[in-house]
């Protein structure tokens, strides 16, 4: 039997690692930046009054990624927030290898078109060492969700952690890769 390879990964082998060695001159394959994990993080903040919040962040998570979500801990205690070091406060997952690849195919195909007024993900949200954060509102966009299980639409940050060394190499990357983005030149 054959194993089976994303399209996303075929498409990067084929046609956008080629295109970044050429338009940036690499002398070798090893300087192609290429993406090495997503990882998708929700923050609940309710969670400090009612636990099961944390548990159906956790359970839908692991729906969106397609591998078990964990809970995040907080590590100090703010009394103004009713946080206490140790609670459950969100969810995580990171991605690597084929899940990842299948993830940010579905986030691009399915996923983002499904978002009102869409017009494109922000260019501005690079960090400057070639990684991309991308803020979603409402985690419903996930055809992966029921909307009847839904207790509370909450939102998540993606993160894209590149090899790229820079933000226009990263720019290029997840833009060969199909991210639609707002403006579709180099950010500065």
């Amino acid at each position: 039997m054959e194993a089976y390879i994303p399209s996303l990964k075929t498409k990067y082998k084929e046609e956008v690692a080629p295109k970044l060695q050429e338009q940036f001159n690499f002398k070798s394959t090893m300087q192609i930046p290429r993406l090495q994990k997503i990882c998708i993080n929700q923050g609940v903040g309710a969670a400090t009054q009612d636990k099961k919040t944390v548990d159906h962040a956790v359970e839908q998570m692991t729906a969106i990624a397609g591998q078990k979500a964990v809970a995040t801990i907080a590590k100090k205690s703010v009394s103004n927030f009713k946080l206490r070091e140790g609670m459950p406060i969100g969810s995580r997952v990171t991605l690597r290898n084929e899940r990842m690849w299948e993830f940010l195919e579905r986030l691009i195909a399915v996923a983002l078109p499904r978002v009102r007024d869409f017009r494109g993900v922000n260019d501005k949200a690079f960090d400057g060492r070639g990684n991309y954060t991308l803020g979603i509102t409402e985690q419903i966009i996930f055809p992966e969700i029921d909307l009847d299980k839904v207790p509370k639409i909450t939102g998540m940050d993606i993160t894209f952690v590149t090899s790229a060394a820079n933000d226009q190499e990263a720019f290029e990357l997840l833009k060969l890769l199909g991210m639609p983005f707002k403006n579709q030149n180099k950010p500065s």
